[in-house]
């Protein structure tokens, strides 16, 4: 299956170095190394020094959208489903510094707190088969796309300007779509929720979405315009629903739900309603808009609402099983190209323990198998490091001589700046 997934991507490469290096990097990316970045794989790999791995991200000739698209019909072929679902959210890398590209002070999940930070946008694809990440938009700040030369410092396109997350969303959905990915339902949070272009747009595709929408926002009533939660206190007891999220580590996610009719005698067709969520011990709501062509029963769209966390399972398996989060470069095309093959390796887990759970019978000794049981077999059993002790003497000399010029430069720097 690993050398079915790198037979799909050679092609993208014009020259035969640059492809074994990814297959190398891809390699690296499976393993069980605890920290990977072009350091460590190249020496886990084998190479003399992790200038070629550096050079596939930074400098060689190929086209790391073009992987994109292989990624998408990769996990479509092997995850594929006609109630599918696409997940949008973002997440954030912390960061030192300020030049590593679309860098700022700004409020990431990771951290719960505005930090010095890099966030992107993703796109999950999830089945009740597995779910993983097929597309990806890095988030550039205003303090970045209004300082045209920071930009080209970084590498950033001059054709690339300002775009808010629900519009990054939104171009990654349709690019989905217009690849023909099966996938009726769209799903988010209040972010995207929130945003009436992003809407309008799924809405003009017949697409479906369960977005989540803050307490405040306003909705409209047959009685008139209301806040989310002054819709939920008018509705009356018996029309809520005890319903599963889905299953969780400790069990079914039971939740109270209830629909309310909102955008009555909208021009647009389709159906609009308002979904809430009552947390059944401590009576915290959460709110949903919902949309779909046709008429559809409250389990599907509690389905589709609980399928929104895969997103959060995706990240953490993405970060802490394929590095990519771990990346150590600064300009816009080594980030493309570094959490792409990230994601690669992602999908290679998540195929690998969904074809294998098909194959299995289900036995009551054991959970099914998991993307960190994948990985651990693969780098045990297919795996081959490099063991030899020269190798790893020599790899300690060229990093100890790398360590040393990185330092003397800046004691030289840092001569020329203090008096």
């Amino acid at each position: 299956m690993f050398d079915e997934l790198t037979g799909r991507i050679a092609g993208r490469f014009s020259r035969v170095e640059p492809r074994r290096r990814a297959e190398k990097l891809l390699l690296g990316l499976v393993s069980g190394l605890p920290r990977k970045n072009c350091w460590t794989i190249a020496e886990y790999v084998g190479d003399a020094t992790p200038d070629g791995l550096q050079h596939l991200l930074a400098r060689a000739v190929w086209d790391a959208e073009a992987v994109r698209d292989d990624l998408r019909d990769y996990v479509c072929e092997h995850l594929g489903d006609r109630d599918a679902v696409l997940i949008v959210d973002e997440t954030g890398d912390l960061k030192k510094g300020t030049r590593t590209v679309g860098v700022q002070r700004q409020y990431t999940g990771t951290a719960g707190r505005i930090e010095n930070s890099q966030v992107a946008v993703y796109l999950t694809y999830a089945t009740t088969a597995g779910h993983a990440l097929i597309d990806r938009a890095l988030y550039l700040p205003k303090s970045w796309t209004g300082d045209r030369d920071r930009c080209a410092a970084a590498g950033v396109p001059a054709e690339v300007g300002f775009a808010t997350k629900p519009a990054l969303a939104s171009t990654m959905i349709s690019r989905a779509l217009d690849a023909g990915v099966p996938a009726p339902w769209v799903t988010g949070d209040e972010v995207y929720g929130a945003d009436p272009r992003l809407r309008a747009e799924l809405e003009g595709r017949g697409v479906g979405y369960v977005l989540a929408i803050g307490c405040d926002r306003r909705v409209t009533t047959g009685v008139g315009p209301l806040r989310a939660d002054e819709v939920a206190a008018r509705l009356p007891r018996h029309v809520w629903q005890r319903l599963s999220a889905g299953a969780g580590a400790k069990g079914h996610r039971f939740y109270d739900w209830a629909l309310a009719d909102i955008d009555p005698g909208a021009d647009v067709a389709g159906h609009r309603w308002l979904l809430i969520r009552r947390n059944r011990r401590t009576k915290e709501l959460a709110f949903y808009r919902y949309y779909a062509p046709d008429l559809v029963a409250l389990p599907v769209l509690v389905r589709v609402a609980g399928t929104r966390w895969r997103v959060e399972e995706s990240f953490q398996t993405g970060k802490g099983l394929a590095g990519l989060d771990q990346h150590q470069v600064r300009r816009w095309t080594s980030w493309h190209r570094w959490t792409i093959l990230a994601m690669l390796a992602h999908a290679f887990l998540t195929i690998v323990a969904a074809t294998e759970r098909a194959r299995e019978t289900a036995s009551p000794g054991w959970i099914p198998l998991t993307c960190n049981e994948v990985q651990h077999l693969f780098a045990t059993i297919a795996i081959t490091p490099t063991t030899n002790t020269a190798h790893r003497i020599r790899f300690s000399h060229w990093r100890r001589h790398h360590q040393n010029r990185a330092r003397q430069a800046h004691y030289q720097r840092q001569s020329t700046r203090e008096p």
